[in-house]
């Protein structure tokens, strides 16, 4: 099985149930920390891979596969369900030419109250709401010169799997397993609802497009390569990534992750991919 990128033999499910059955007095945190000691799960700034681990447990779970001590408290990720706090924040028509706000300030949302904004706004104006993340994840937020917000962008994991886009990249089972970190998914972009500027959408995707390897170094320890987005057919035209110079390799099935009966469950989505580097297919395909 492969389950959160990692390759799990019945080995692994071995060494677990027995631990489980050695330590019942572990709790759920601890058994996960010391699999990835034992597994060496570390990203690339060398800390251990505890979520993805918890998470890896989970589904091992909900399988059958193994049954997990009981909890000791309730999840962590239970604020991840909470309704994010309304911020104050301005709200006023902007109608403008694109000229008229530089210098447009784009950067990550880093500090406590830039990030409970960009939580407000995308869980408030989204129409797929905002709940949180888990595992990598870059937040960024767009302001005009007045320092008044103007959109929100949200970066996070890449999908495991996508036909168009393995096809484009010309990877396999293999090289995906390896590389997969190095593709970020676009998963909410965001032009704040009373802001009508021409261009504005596309000039926020290239300045982050420029940055966001960089930020992406700073915070886990390695570049992106390539970023994917998924855009709903028939509810957007994909106007601003074109513009943008993203390029469209295809759409999805209208499958889910968890669809065994090859039945359409979600809406068709055209898949736009943005390569951050030249070299990007030979990074993603190399060997090792």
């Amino acid at each position: 099985m492969v389950i959160q990128g990692r390759c799990v033999s019945s080995g692994d499910v071995a060494l677990i149930c027995r631990l489980i059955a050695e330590h019942p007095s572990w709790h759920r945190t601890r058994l996960s920390r010391h699999l990835c000691t034992l597994w060496q799960w570390r990203n690339a700034k060398g800390r251990l891979k505890d979520m993805a681990c918890r998470s890896l447990l989970l589904k091992l779970e909900r399988a059958g596969h193994i049954t997990l001590p009981p909890r000791r408290r309730p999840a962590n990720n239970h604020l991840r369900h909470r309704s994010c706090r309304d911020v104050a924040h301005h709200a006023g028509p902007v109608e403008a030419a694109l000229g008229e706000l530089m210098p447009i300030t784009v950067g990550p949302a880093h500090e406590p109250e830039h990030r409970a904004l960009f939580e407000s706004v995308l869980s408030r104006y989204h129409y797929l709401g905002y709940t949180g993340t888990v595992g990598e994840n870059v937040k960024y937020l767009a302001f005009d010169r007045d320092g008044h917000p103007l959109a929100c962008v949200l970066f996070g994991s890449a999908a495991w799997t996508v036909a168009p886009r393995d096809a484009f990249i010309g990877w396999d089972a293999g090289a995906r397993r390896r590389h997969l970190h190095l593709v970020t998914n676009n998963m909410r972009f965001l032009i704040l609802p009373w802001v009508r500027v021409a261009h504005l959408a596309s000039h926020v995707l290239g300045r982050v497009a420029r940055r966001l390897s960089d930020d992406w170094r700073e915070r886990y320890g390695h570049p992106i390569v390539l970023v994917e987005t998924f855009v709903e057919r028939g509810r957007f035209a994909g106007t601003c990534y074109r513009a943008a110079n993203w390029t469209c390799v295809g759409q999805t099935t209208g499958r889910t992750r968890n669809d065994r009966e090859h039945a359409i469950r979600t809406p068709v989505k055209d898949v736009y991919l943005y390569p951050l580097t030249r070299a990007f297919r030979r990074e993603l395909c190399a060997d090792g």
